[in-house]
Protein backbone atom coordinates (compact mmCIF):
# COMPACT_ATOMS: atom_id res chain seq x y z
CA UNK A 1 0.00 0.00 0.00
CA UNK A 2 1.66 3.35 -1.15
CA UNK A 3 2.31 6.34 1.69
CA UNK A 4 -0.52 8.99 2.06
CA UNK A 5 0.42 12.27 1.05
CA UNK A 6 0.58 12.97 5.08
CA UNK A 7 3.03 9.63 5.73
CA UNK A 8 5.59 10.94 3.10
CA UNK A 9 8.71 12.92 4.39
CA UNK A 10 8.04 15.98 3.03
CA UNK A 11 4.84 16.41 5.07
CA UNK A 12 6.03 14.90 8.37
CA UNK A 13 6.02 16.93 11.41
CA UNK A 14 10.11 17.87 12.00
CA UNK A 15 11.89 16.62 15.07
CA UNK A 16 14.49 17.18 17.26
CA UNK A 17 15.49 13.62 17.26
CA UNK A 18 15.36 12.99 13.39
CA UNK A 19 17.86 16.25 12.59
CA UNK A 20 19.85 14.49 15.09
CA UNK A 21 19.87 10.74 13.46
CA UNK A 22 20.38 12.51 9.95
CA UNK A 23 23.29 15.02 11.39
CA UNK A 24 24.75 11.66 13.08
CA UNK A 25 24.54 9.94 10.38
CA UNK A 26 26.39 12.56 7.74
CA UNK A 27 23.24 13.77 6.30
CA UNK A 28 23.30 17.24 5.01
CA UNK A 29 20.16 19.29 6.85
CA UNK A 30 18.13 21.87 5.36
CA UNK A 31 17.58 25.48 6.04
CA UNK A 32 13.68 24.10 7.70
CA UNK A 33 15.27 21.40 9.69
CA UNK A 34 18.00 23.85 11.11
CA UNK A 35 15.62 26.83 11.45
CA UNK A 36 13.07 24.31 13.32
CA UNK A 37 15.90 23.22 15.68
CA UNK A 38 17.24 26.73 16.90
CA UNK A 39 13.79 28.18 17.06
CA UNK A 40 12.63 25.24 19.02
CA UNK A 41 15.48 25.15 21.35
CA UNK A 42 15.69 28.66 21.71
CA UNK A 43 12.00 28.27 23.47
CA UNK A 44 12.66 25.42 25.89
CA UNK A 45 10.76 23.40 23.62
CA UNK A 46 14.51 21.57 22.57
CA UNK A 47 15.95 20.71 25.74
CA UNK A 48 19.81 20.77 26.65
CA UNK A 49 20.52 17.64 26.04
CA UNK A 50 19.13 17.18 22.58
CA UNK A 51 20.96 20.68 21.72
CA UNK A 52 24.04 18.52 23.42
CA UNK A 53 23.72 15.70 21.27
CA UNK A 54 23.14 17.67 17.56
CA UNK A 55 26.41 19.72 18.31
CA UNK A 56 28.52 16.28 19.00
CA UNK A 57 27.06 15.22 15.91
CA UNK A 58 28.03 18.24 14.54
CA UNK A 59 31.44 18.37 15.67
CA UNK A 60 32.18 14.61 14.34
CA UNK A 61 30.28 15.00 10.87
CA UNK A 62 31.03 18.76 10.42
CA UNK A 63 28.75 21.01 7.81
CA UNK A 64 28.50 22.34 4.29
CA UNK A 65 29.42 25.99 3.77
CA UNK A 66 25.22 26.15 3.26
CA UNK A 67 24.27 24.66 6.20
CA UNK A 68 26.65 26.80 8.40
CA UNK A 69 24.98 29.82 6.93
CA UNK A 70 21.68 28.80 7.29
CA UNK A 71 22.66 28.12 11.39
CA UNK A 72 24.45 31.38 11.38
CA UNK A 73 21.58 32.95 10.35
CA UNK A 74 18.78 31.32 12.09
CA UNK A 75 21.12 32.15 15.43
CA UNK A 76 20.89 35.69 14.50
CA UNK A 77 17.41 35.60 13.64
CA UNK A 78 16.52 33.43 17.03
CA UNK A 79 16.30 37.39 18.47
CA UNK A 80 16.36 40.88 17.41
CA UNK A 81 18.62 41.79 14.63
CA UNK A 82 20.36 45.26 14.69
CA UNK A 83 20.22 47.39 11.38
CA UNK A 84 22.84 50.23 12.33
CA UNK A 85 22.85 52.20 9.41
CA UNK A 86 20.10 54.84 10.17
CA UNK A 87 22.24 55.19 13.52
CA UNK A 88 25.87 55.14 12.70
CA UNK A 89 26.29 53.98 8.95
CA UNK A 90 28.52 51.04 8.09
CA UNK A 91 29.62 49.39 11.61
CA UNK A 92 32.82 47.53 11.55
CA UNK A 93 33.98 44.48 13.97
CA UNK A 94 36.76 42.53 15.09
CA UNK A 95 36.74 39.32 16.74
CA UNK A 96 39.31 36.87 17.54
CA UNK A 97 38.40 32.94 18.00
CA UNK A 98 40.21 33.37 21.34
CA UNK A 99 43.95 32.62 22.89
CA UNK A 100 45.78 32.91 25.95
CA UNK A 101 46.79 36.46 26.92
CA UNK A 102 44.64 37.72 24.28
CA UNK A 103 43.70 40.75 24.55
CA UNK A 104 43.45 42.75 21.58
CA UNK A 105 39.62 43.88 21.64
CA UNK A 106 40.63 46.12 24.32
CA UNK A 107 43.20 48.07 22.23
CA UNK A 108 42.00 47.62 18.71
CA UNK A 109 38.53 48.70 19.16
CA UNK A 110 39.73 51.80 20.83
CA UNK A 111 42.40 52.22 18.09
CA UNK A 112 39.88 52.10 15.00
CA UNK A 113 37.34 54.18 16.97
CA UNK A 114 40.10 57.11 17.64
CA UNK A 115 40.68 57.13 13.55
CA UNK A 116 37.01 57.68 12.97
CA UNK A 117 35.08 54.46 12.87
CA UNK A 118 32.12 53.59 14.47
CA UNK A 119 32.55 50.07 16.33
CA UNK A 120 29.54 48.31 18.20
CA UNK A 121 30.91 45.49 19.56
CA UNK A 122 29.28 42.54 21.55
CA UNK A 123 31.97 39.93 22.91
CA UNK A 124 31.45 36.83 25.01
CA UNK A 125 33.02 35.40 28.18
CA UNK A 126 35.81 32.91 29.12
CA UNK A 127 35.18 29.66 26.86
CA UNK A 128 37.69 26.58 28.08
CA UNK A 129 41.52 27.72 28.81
CA UNK A 130 40.81 30.77 26.65
CA UNK A 131 39.82 34.31 28.33
CA UNK A 132 36.78 36.02 27.65
CA UNK A 133 37.14 39.64 26.76
CA UNK A 134 33.93 40.59 29.27
CA UNK A 135 35.80 38.83 32.09
CA UNK A 136 38.83 41.19 31.38
CA UNK A 137 37.02 44.07 31.76
CA UNK A 138 35.00 43.18 34.82
CA UNK A 139 38.10 43.41 36.50
CA UNK A 140 37.16 47.25 36.81
CA UNK A 141 35.15 48.12 39.37
CA UNK A 142 31.88 49.19 38.14
CA UNK A 143 32.34 48.04 34.33
CA UNK A 144 28.53 47.43 32.67
CA UNK A 145 28.84 44.68 30.31
CA UNK A 146 24.75 44.15 30.36
CA UNK A 147 23.64 47.11 28.35
CA UNK A 148 19.89 47.50 27.40
CA UNK A 149 19.56 47.84 23.28
CA UNK A 150 18.32 51.32 23.66
CA UNK A 151 21.81 52.03 25.95
CA UNK A 152 24.13 49.91 23.25
CA UNK A 153 22.74 52.69 20.38
CA UNK A 154 22.44 55.50 22.15
CA UNK A 155 26.29 55.23 23.41
CA UNK A 156 27.83 54.49 19.86
CA UNK A 157 26.26 56.94 18.26
CA UNK A 158 27.67 59.19 20.79
CA UNK A 159 31.03 58.02 21.17
CA UNK A 160 31.52 55.74 18.45
CA UNK A 161 32.17 52.92 20.90
CA UNK A 162 30.27 50.44 22.65
CA UNK A 163 31.61 46.44 23.91
CA UNK A 164 28.97 45.27 26.22
CA UNK A 165 27.91 41.40 26.53
CA UNK A 166 25.51 39.71 23.88
CA UNK A 167 22.07 41.16 24.68
CA UNK A 168 19.01 38.46 25.56
CA UNK A 169 17.32 40.13 22.26
CA UNK A 170 20.49 39.48 20.55
CA UNK A 171 21.16 35.93 18.87
CA UNK A 172 19.77 34.22 22.05
CA UNK A 173 20.12 31.07 20.20
CA UNK A 174 23.83 31.69 20.33
CA UNK A 175 24.02 32.44 23.97
CA UNK A 176 22.38 29.60 25.26
CA UNK A 177 24.71 27.02 22.89
CA UNK A 178 27.35 28.80 23.71
CA UNK A 179 27.66 28.41 27.34
CA UNK A 180 26.17 24.32 26.56
CA UNK A 181 29.46 23.51 24.15
CA UNK A 182 32.05 24.78 27.45
CA UNK A 183 30.30 21.85 29.08
CA UNK A 184 30.02 19.25 26.78
CA UNK A 185 33.57 18.52 25.19
CA UNK A 186 32.00 20.47 21.82
CA UNK A 187 33.86 23.59 22.15
CA UNK A 188 36.66 22.85 18.80
CA UNK A 189 33.84 22.25 16.49
CA UNK A 190 34.57 24.26 12.96
CA UNK A 191 30.98 24.55 12.17
CA UNK A 192 30.08 25.71 15.78
CA UNK A 193 32.86 28.17 16.21
CA UNK A 194 31.89 29.55 12.62
CA UNK A 195 27.93 29.92 13.65
CA UNK A 196 28.88 31.30 16.87
CA UNK A 197 30.94 34.04 15.51
CA UNK A 198 29.14 35.19 12.84
CA UNK A 199 25.59 34.91 14.37
CA UNK A 200 26.84 37.75 16.94
CA UNK A 201 28.21 39.84 14.33
CA UNK A 202 25.43 39.22 11.87
CA UNK A 203 22.42 39.79 14.72
CA UNK A 204 25.22 43.20 15.83
CA UNK A 205 25.08 44.63 12.39
CA UNK A 206 28.87 44.62 11.72
CA UNK A 207 28.86 44.68 8.08
CA UNK A 208 32.33 44.75 7.81
CA UNK A 209 34.33 42.23 9.85
CA UNK A 210 38.26 41.20 10.31
CA UNK A 211 38.68 37.98 12.42
CA UNK A 212 41.52 37.07 14.31
CA UNK A 213 41.49 33.34 13.91
CA UNK A 214 44.29 31.67 15.89
CA UNK A 215 46.62 28.10 15.10
CA UNK A 216 48.92 26.72 17.59
CA UNK A 217 48.55 24.73 21.32
CA UNK A 218 46.89 27.65 22.75
CA UNK A 219 44.14 28.11 20.41
CA UNK A 220 41.06 25.82 19.29
CA UNK A 221 42.41 25.39 16.06
CA UNK A 222 46.14 23.95 16.89
CA UNK A 223 46.69 22.95 13.54
CA UNK A 224 47.36 26.05 10.44
CA UNK A 225 45.19 23.37 8.32
CA UNK A 226 42.38 23.70 10.65
CA UNK A 227 42.59 27.27 11.53
CA UNK A 228 42.64 27.86 7.68
CA UNK A 229 39.26 25.54 7.48
CA UNK A 230 37.89 27.95 10.01
CA UNK A 231 38.58 31.01 8.23
CA UNK A 232 37.72 29.78 4.94
CA UNK A 233 34.16 28.99 6.37
CA UNK A 234 33.56 32.42 7.79
CA UNK A 235 34.69 34.10 4.94
CA UNK A 236 31.92 31.99 3.11
CA UNK A 237 29.53 32.48 5.35
CA UNK A 238 30.20 36.28 5.24
CA UNK A 239 29.88 35.83 1.62
CA UNK A 240 26.92 34.42 1.43
CA UNK A 241 25.04 36.92 4.25
CA UNK A 242 25.95 40.29 2.11
CA UNK A 243 29.22 40.91 4.61
CA UNK A 244 32.85 41.75 3.93
CA UNK A 245 34.77 39.99 6.05
CA UNK A 246 38.65 39.18 6.33
CA UNK A 247 40.17 36.42 8.25
CA UNK A 248 43.74 36.83 9.43
CA UNK A 249 45.96 33.70 10.35
CA UNK A 250 47.90 34.02 13.77
CA UNK A 251 50.26 32.61 15.97
CA UNK A 252 49.02 31.18 19.42
CA UNK A 253 51.97 28.57 20.54
CA UNK A 254 52.91 31.32 23.10
CA UNK A 255 50.85 33.61 25.14
CA UNK A 256 50.18 36.55 23.15
CA UNK A 257 52.19 39.58 24.99
CA UNK A 258 53.09 38.63 28.47
CA UNK A 259 50.13 39.02 30.75
CA UNK A 260 47.68 36.23 31.04
CA UNK A 261 44.64 36.47 33.66
CA UNK A 262 41.96 39.21 33.57
CA UNK A 263 43.40 42.34 35.56
CA UNK A 264 46.72 41.67 34.24
CA UNK A 265 45.59 41.44 30.74
CA UNK A 266 43.82 44.73 31.33
CA UNK A 267 46.98 46.48 32.92
CA UNK A 268 48.79 45.69 29.61
CA UNK A 269 46.03 46.82 27.21
CA UNK A 270 46.34 50.13 28.97
CA UNK A 271 50.01 50.45 28.85
CA UNK A 272 49.97 49.46 25.27
CA UNK A 273 47.26 52.53 24.37
CA UNK A 274 50.11 54.39 26.38
CA UNK A 275 52.27 53.84 23.25
CA UNK A 276 54.09 50.97 25.77
CA UNK A 277 53.41 47.51 26.12
CA UNK A 278 55.32 44.45 24.46
CA UNK A 279 55.96 44.78 20.60
CA UNK A 280 54.17 41.36 19.82
CA UNK A 281 51.15 42.66 21.40
CA UNK A 282 51.64 45.70 20.14
CA UNK A 283 52.49 44.72 16.66
CA UNK A 284 49.50 42.60 16.45
CA UNK A 285 46.76 45.29 17.60
CA UNK A 286 48.49 47.09 14.85
CA UNK A 287 47.78 44.76 12.11
CA UNK A 288 44.27 43.75 12.80
CA UNK A 289 43.55 47.79 13.54
CA UNK A 290 45.05 48.43 9.87
CA UNK A 291 43.42 45.72 8.55
CA UNK A 292 40.10 47.23 9.65
CA UNK A 293 40.73 50.95 8.43
CA UNK A 294 41.46 49.46 4.94
CA UNK A 295 38.28 47.16 4.59
CA UNK A 296 35.83 50.01 5.79
CA UNK A 297 37.37 52.07 3.30
CA UNK A 298 39.39 54.30 5.67
CA UNK A 299 41.93 54.14 4.02
CA UNK A 300 43.04 53.11 0.48
CA UNK A 301 45.74 50.22 1.57
CA UNK A 302 46.86 48.39 4.50
CA UNK A 303 50.12 49.89 4.90
CA UNK A 304 47.94 53.05 5.02
CA UNK A 305 45.90 51.74 7.59
CA UNK A 306 48.63 50.66 10.00
CA UNK A 307 50.24 54.41 9.73
CA UNK A 308 46.82 55.60 10.85
CA UNK A 309 46.36 53.61 14.19
CA UNK A 310 50.03 54.13 14.87
CA UNK A 311 49.01 57.98 14.96
CA UNK A 312 46.45 57.30 17.27
CA UNK A 313 48.35 55.55 19.65
CA UNK A 314 51.37 57.73 19.54
CA UNK A 315 49.36 60.79 20.13
CA UNK A 316 47.10 59.53 22.88
CA UNK A 317 43.54 59.58 21.09
CA UNK A 318 43.34 55.60 21.39
CA UNK A 319 43.86 55.43 25.11
CA UNK A 320 41.30 58.49 25.33
CA UNK A 321 38.90 56.34 23.77
CA UNK A 322 39.00 53.38 25.87
CA UNK A 323 38.67 56.01 28.74
CA UNK A 324 35.56 57.21 27.34
CA UNK A 325 34.53 53.62 26.54
CA UNK A 326 35.13 52.97 30.73
CA UNK A 327 33.53 55.93 31.63
CA UNK A 328 30.41 55.46 29.59
CA UNK A 329 29.55 51.98 30.97
CA UNK A 330 30.04 53.10 34.52
CA UNK A 331 33.71 51.69 35.22
CA UNK A 332 35.77 53.42 37.42
CA UNK A 333 38.35 55.65 35.16
CA UNK A 334 40.74 56.27 38.10
CA UNK A 335 41.36 52.58 37.46
CA UNK A 336 42.24 53.21 33.95
CA UNK A 337 44.35 56.40 35.17
CA UNK A 338 46.13 54.53 37.39
CA UNK A 339 46.23 50.85 37.02
CA UNK A 340 47.66 50.25 40.28
CA UNK A 341 44.09 50.31 41.40
CA UNK A 342 43.39 47.23 39.67
CA UNK A 343 42.67 43.66 41.53
CA UNK A 344 45.86 42.23 42.90
CA UNK A 345 46.78 38.83 44.11
CA UNK A 346 47.64 38.08 47.66
CA UNK A 347 50.67 36.16 46.41
CA UNK A 348 52.79 37.35 43.64
CA UNK A 349 56.15 35.92 42.68
CA UNK A 350 58.70 35.31 39.91
CA UNK A 351 60.44 32.53 38.99
CA UNK A 352 64.09 32.46 37.49
CA UNK A 353 65.94 30.06 35.18
CA UNK A 354 67.90 27.39 36.63
CA UNK A 355 70.05 27.25 33.62
CA UNK A 356 70.67 28.99 30.68
CA UNK A 357 70.18 28.29 26.78
CA UNK A 358 67.73 29.38 24.43
CA UNK A 359 63.58 29.20 25.02
CA UNK A 360 61.98 26.76 22.19
CA UNK A 361 58.65 26.52 23.22
CA UNK A 362 56.53 27.67 25.89
CA UNK A 363 53.36 25.85 26.09
CA UNK A 364 50.30 28.42 25.55
CA UNK A 365 47.56 25.89 27.05
CA UNK A 366 49.54 24.89 29.96
CA UNK A 367 49.77 28.61 30.67
CA UNK A 368 45.61 28.90 29.92
CA UNK A 369 44.80 25.64 32.01
CA UNK A 370 46.51 26.80 35.30
CA UNK A 371 45.31 29.99 35.14
CA UNK A 372 41.81 28.40 35.10
CA UNK A 373 42.89 26.50 37.99
CA UNK A 374 44.42 29.55 40.03
CA UNK A 375 40.54 30.49 39.33
CA UNK A 376 40.94 32.85 36.72
CA UNK A 377 38.97 31.06 34.01
CA UNK A 378 36.02 28.54 34.15
CA UNK A 379 36.33 24.73 34.18
CA UNK A 380 32.31 24.91 34.22
CA UNK A 381 29.54 27.66 33.23
CA UNK A 382 28.41 28.15 36.73
CA UNK A 383 32.03 29.08 38.41
CA UNK A 384 32.65 32.67 39.49
CA UNK A 385 36.12 34.53 38.19
CA UNK A 386 39.21 35.54 40.41
CA UNK A 387 40.24 38.91 38.54
CA UNK A 388 43.29 39.06 40.40
CA UNK A 389 45.41 35.78 39.71
CA UNK A 390 47.41 34.91 36.20
CA UNK A 391 50.50 35.17 35.01
CA UNK A 392 53.12 37.36 33.23
CA UNK A 393 55.54 35.84 31.21
CA UNK A 394 58.63 37.44 30.58
CA UNK A 395 60.15 35.48 27.55
CA UNK A 396 59.84 34.48 23.99
CA UNK A 397 59.94 31.68 21.70
CA UNK A 398 63.91 32.31 20.55
CA UNK A 399 65.03 34.41 23.47
CA UNK A 400 68.64 34.01 24.82
CA UNK A 401 68.27 33.26 28.59
CA UNK A 402 71.02 33.51 31.42
CA UNK A 403 70.50 31.60 34.51
CA UNK A 404 68.76 33.71 37.20
CA UNK A 405 66.93 35.59 34.78
CA UNK A 406 62.94 35.95 34.95
CA UNK A 407 60.71 33.92 33.30
CA UNK A 408 57.45 34.46 34.52
CA UNK A 409 55.31 35.69 37.23
CA UNK A 410 52.81 34.01 39.27
CA UNK A 411 49.76 35.66 40.67
CA UNK A 412 48.09 33.42 43.25
CA UNK A 413 45.58 33.53 46.21
CA UNK A 414 47.81 31.27 48.24
CA UNK A 415 50.79 29.56 48.26
CA UNK A 416 49.11 25.67 47.33
CA UNK A 417 48.10 27.62 43.95
CA UNK A 418 51.59 29.39 43.43
CA UNK A 419 53.25 25.54 44.00
CA UNK A 420 51.00 23.97 41.88
CA UNK A 421 51.58 27.19 39.04
CA UNK A 422 55.44 27.21 39.39
CA UNK A 423 55.78 23.45 38.87
CA UNK A 424 53.04 23.55 35.40
CA UNK A 425 54.45 26.10 33.76
CA UNK A 426 58.18 25.29 33.98
CA UNK A 427 57.24 21.95 32.60
CA UNK A 428 55.33 23.60 30.08
CA UNK A 429 58.80 25.88 29.11
CA UNK A 430 61.38 24.08 26.31
CA UNK A 431 64.65 24.72 26.42
CA UNK A 432 67.52 24.32 23.41
CA UNK A 433 71.71 24.75 23.65
CA UNK A 434 71.03 25.64 20.22
CA UNK A 435 69.38 29.11 19.16
CA UNK A 436 65.52 29.07 17.94
CA UNK A 437 63.94 30.78 15.47
CA UNK A 438 61.35 33.10 16.76
CA UNK A 439 57.88 32.57 16.01
CA UNK A 440 55.93 34.38 13.35
CA UNK A 441 53.18 36.99 14.17
CA UNK A 442 50.58 35.81 11.13
CA UNK A 443 50.76 32.61 8.90
CA UNK A 444 48.18 34.25 6.18
CA UNK A 445 45.41 36.34 5.20
CA UNK A 446 41.98 34.91 4.19
CA UNK A 447 39.71 37.69 1.99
Amino acid sequence: MSPTPEDSPVHRPLRAVDIIIRKRDGLELSKAEIDYFIQAYTSGEIPDYQASALCMAILLKGMTDQEATDLTLAMANSGEVLDLTPVIGKAVDKHSTGGVGDKTTLVVEPLVAACGLKVAKMSGRGLGFSGGTLDKLESIPGYRVNLTMHEFLDQVSRIGIVLSGQSADLAPADGKLYALRDVTGTVPSIPLIASSIMSKKIAAGAHTIVLDVKTGNGAFMETIEDARKLAELMVAIGRLSGRKVIALLSDMNQPLGCAAGNALEVLEAIETLHNGGPNDFRDHCLEAAGYLLYASGKTGNLSDGKKMAEKALENGSAFEKFRLLVQAQGGDVRVIDDPSLLPKAPVIETINAEQSGYIAGIHARTIGETIITLGGGRAKKSDSIDHSVGVVVHIKVGDRVEKGQPLFTVHAKNAADLSMARERISAGIHWSDQPVEPLPLFYGVVE
